[in-house]
Formats: C-alpha cells, structure tokens, sequence
C-alpha cells in the first residue's frame, strides 16, 4: 500500500490508508490512545488499543495502516483539515526514535533564544509558522517566475564564482587551487552579469539571485540573501516603475488577500524631500488609524527617486552612493563628463519602500564607456585601476551597448512584511545568527593543514 498524506486522507472514508508522519502528541483514555500525526500537510487523528502505543513517544516517526472513519459530532475539531475524520491504526511500525527535543515547537517560538532555536534549525522548522513562512516564501517566488516569464522575461543564472570589484561593500573571497595566490568573490549582486547580458541581446533578463556581502551585523541583514534580479533594455524609469508596481500589487492581491495596500499608484518623493520631511530616504507612510497604532496589514509602497549620484568619503574624495554604473539624470550628463558641480548631480536611483524598509533599488544605467570611466576618475580611481577591476566591462562597451535599467528586491525582507515578522531570519530556512555565525553546522570555522597546503595560505599567528 502507498503512503498517502494526512491532508489526503479526507477521501478515503471508511477505506484502509498508509501514513506516515512525526508524532505530535499523545492522549492516554483508558484502553483507548489518542495520537496526532504530524506530516508536511497538517495533522491527523490515530485511535488505537492502548498496548499498541505504550511505548510510543512524542517526536518519534511512525508508519500506520488503518481505517479512515467518520469522527462523533462532539469530537470534530474544526480547526483541523482532517478534524471530521480520524484513523484506527491497525498496524503500527516505528521508523525512528526521538530523543527529547530541545525545546517546545507549539506556539510561535519567539520566547526561544535564538541560540537554541539556530543550533537546532531542523527542529525549529516543525514549527507551524515557519512551516507556512517557507512554504509562502517558495509561492511567492513561483507566483514572481510565472509573472515575469509572462511578460517575456528570461532566467539566466549568473556565476557564483566571480572577479573581486569595489561595488559598495566587502567582498567574501574564495582561493584558487589551481591558480595558487588569486582569488575569486562571491557576488555582492549580479550587477555586472546582467548589463552584459543586455550587450548580449537578452533585452528582458530575471533571476532569482543568492547575494552574499561580508557586512558588519544589521537586524535586517545576513551574510547571504536572495533577491528578485532584473534588467531591461531600451526602457526608461517609467518603465521599471510600471513594471515593478503591478508585480508588487499582483502579488499582494494573489497571495496576500487580507492585506490593503494605501495608495496607488505609489506616491513618489524625492530623496531631498525624504530627508528634509521624513529625516529619513525609508519614510513609513502608513497612516495610523485611530489609537495610534499602525495597521498590520496596511501597506505602504512608495519610489524614492533623485538620489545625489555622490557622496564625501571620510576623507577630501567622492564615492558612489548606490553603484558606479549608474547613469546620471539625463539633465546632469555635461556636468558628469566635465566633472563639475559635483555635489549637485542626481543619478537615475530609484528605490522602492514599504513601511519604512526598502525592499527594492535600481537604476537606469550608465552605457556609454566615456560616462562611465569618469565616474571611476570622480572616486578616485587612477585609469590602471579602472582597467584592473572594470577592464572588461569597458571592453564589453566598445561592442555596441543598448541603454538599459534594471531594479533588484530584497525577496527576505519583502516576504519578512508580508508575512508579519520581525526579522528576515525568520524566512529563510536557514539562516545566520545576528553575528553571522551558523550554529547548527558550526561555521565559519578552521580548515585544516593540509587545505591551506594546497591553497598556499599561511595564517598569521594570533
């Protein structure tokens, strides 16, 4: 007989079923024993003779056949899938004993240090909530692939093994064993591999793109995150605005019915007026109804537009404030190229908010190799370095390059919103700890000798 799922089980009334599952719990009743099974899909009742679950314990997995009946009136539980039904087990067989478990997986968990609920993930994943936050989390996703797929976007997958560039923030590094004393990075975004793939002629390219930083510890933040990655060609911002609002609302109205969204189209505000209203470019525009506290389904998008290109560094210099591909506002091009009024000139940024959190940004980007080859003389860099670390992207730009824009979206911390959490940790399926650090695996942590042997690394003694 096939293993069916609990939730399957509803169309098997007064049939024999196969099932398996964790035990969720035990009811003793005299000679009767009550037993919740677990699976993926929900729970289900066992009923059985109490000797043929006398030493059954909570957590083990087990395998049962049995009869599917019709449960008493008074016993139907209408918060379950299967609570009009249960199964009289009449054959029972343990697959796997369990210790006991660490910790309760009833309830939310937030009351758990994330110290144990990290060092035992697997167990904090039973857990009903993070259960559907996973689960939502691959909807989305699905949801996000078949929308763009419908507009003639193209998943292209981009290498997670790639040239170490100043892009904003610290790269993770990777040794060479075969090519001993370089080194490859870990990609901060695809940002380079997609405007090549526009000079290559994929006018419309998706993907949904693991990006890994070595920043400084943030709430919202982890070494590794995954977001919505695109780029177009021939467009302009109005394009990647329309574009972008209609996924985000669809979305919302598909998935997240019980959410409103405040306004739209989204209101626009630009990043002087952010600041000078808001003290802030992630303004939270949600109007807080009576009471004062803030409505946690109302949701409120809105772009963010005309961003300095530049910023002062600590020293005398400039630096970038989103990326060095950007493309200045059409208007600012002659001070760019003549490097004059510096301070002044706005780039093509957008970024897109909701509830105070940004959970998108882009930009149209900066095609011609004239353009762009200032912005690297504007931060400082001396044209071998502009050819050391940007050589191939302005060889890529003497092969005809059309203008093109893109925007990427944080999908942990979207999903994080939407779904009511604190924290992007809680989903994704396994994350880091607030200092980066995966307890359950023990990472980062030392390789041995022979390793650094074959990489050519000596460690400096502490």
């Amino acid at each position: 007989m096939k293993r069916i799922l609990n939730k399957e089980t509803n169309k098997y009334l007064d049939k024999k079923v196969k099932t398996a599952g964790w035990v969720d719990s035990i009811r003793s009743h005299g000679k009767i024993t009550f037993i919740d099974l677990r699976d993926v899909s929900g729970i289900l009742q066992l009923v059985c003779k109490a000797d043929i679950a006398k030493e059954i314990r909570p957590e083990w997995v087990i395998e049962v056949e049995g009869k599917i009946s019709k449960r008493p009136n008074k016993m139907i539980n209408p918060k379950l899938k299967t609570g009009e039904i249960e199964l009289f087990i009449d054959e029972l067989k343990v697959l796997s004993e369990a210790e006991t478990i660490p910790f309760s997986i009833e309830g939310d968990g937030y009351d758990i240090s994330e110290e144990k609920r990290m060092t035992h993930r697997y167990i904090d994943l039973r857990r009903q909530r993070l259960k559907r936050n996973i689960t939502d989390r691959q909807k989305a996703i699905s949801f996000i692939r078949s929308f763009l797929e419908e507009d003639g976007f193209v998943e292209i997958e981009t290498p997670m093994l790639t040239k170490s560039t100043p892009e904003g923030a610290r790269d993770f590094v990777v040794p060479s064993r075969l090519q001993a004393g370089k080194f490859y990075a870990l990609p901060q975004s695809p940002q380079q591999y997609k405007q090549l793939l526009q000079i290559a002629g994929f006018e419309k390219y998706f993907q949904i793109a693991r990006c890994l930083r070595d920043e400084d510890p943030r709430g919202d933040r982890q070494p590794e995150h995954t977001q919505l990655d695109l780029e177009m060609s021939f467009i302009d911002q109005e394009d990647v605005i329309e574009l972008i609002e209609k996924l985000f609302i669809s979305l919302v109205k598909k998935l997240y019915p019980e959410k409103k969204i405040q306004e739209t189209p989204f209101p626009r505000i630009t990043y002087s007026q952010a600041m000078k209203k808001y003290k802030t470019d992630r303004p939270d525009l949600r109007n807080p109804p009576a009471g004062g506290k803030k409505d946690p389904n109302l949701l409120a998008f809105c772009w963010v537009i005309d961003f300095p290109f530049f910023k002062k560094t600590d020293g005398d210099g400039w630096t970038f404030t989103h990326n060095p591909f950007s493309a200045p506002k059409p208007e600012f091009m002659d001070d760019l190229l003549k490097k004059k009024n510096v301070k002044s000139i706005l780039t093509s940024q957008y970024d897109i908010v909701l509830n105070g959190s940004e959970v998108g940004g882009g930009s149209i980007r900066n095609h011609q190799s004239e353009a762009l080859e200032v912005v690297f003389e504007i931060i400082g860099y001396k044209k071998q370095e502009v050819k050391e670390n940007f050589g191939h992207m302005l060889e890529a730009f003497k092969y005809g390059v059309p203008p093109h824009g893109g925007i990427a979206s944080g999908l942990d911390r979207l999903l994080a919103i939407l779904l009511g959490e604190e924290t992007i940790r809680e989903v994704i399926a396994f994350p880091k700890t607030g200092d980066s650090r995966d307890l359950m695996m023990n990472a980062p942590s030392e390789i041995s000798k022979t390793q650094l042997k074959e990489l050519k690394i000596k460690l400096w003694e502490k």
